[in-house]
């Protein structure tokens, strides 16, 4: 499997038609990594706006290459936050693009005071940072 270093842009959490969720890497480049496990997809998270090693490797599906996403290992810097800023940095990004979900469906109609949007997230986040406090 080859393995790369890149600079981590973004992490995704995108539904399919099926229901699941399929968690999309995205480095500086725009090259897009695939995976629909959640062990990978925290490591991922935690690797947001951040230098990684990742592992993957590429299946065809027809005239399409897939390209799915094996492994993610954070670099070391110099000037890197400490794994509990990092956590709570991913787990509001998390919190934050399941709002819809975690809102309902007339939060999107309706303009959601802070204090209750905060309420709502705030345990989903707290649940994603320690989630990912226990892998690292």
């Amino acid at each position: 499997m080859p393995d790369e270093v890149v600079n981590v842009e973004k992490v995704e959490a995108r539904k399919t038609q099926s229901g699941n969720t399929r968690f999309v890497l995205v480095d500086d480049s725009g090259r897009e990594f695939t995976t629909f496990k959640e062990p990978i997809a925290r490591q991922a998270l935690a690797a947001e706006g951040r230098r990684a090693k990742i592992t993957f490797h590429e299946q065809q599906k027809g005239q399409f290459t897939n390209v799915y996403l094996d492994a993610v290992e954070l670099l070391p810097g110099e000037d890197e936050p400490d794994a509990d800023e990092r956590a709570n940095e991913a787990a509001w990004r998390t919190a934050i693009e399941a709002a819809p979900y975690v809102l309902g469906g007339d939060a999107v109609e309706r303009e959601v005071p802070p204090e209750e949007l905060f309420e709502k997230l705030k345990p989903l986040k707290d649940l994603v940072a320690e989630d990912i406090q226990q892998d690292e």
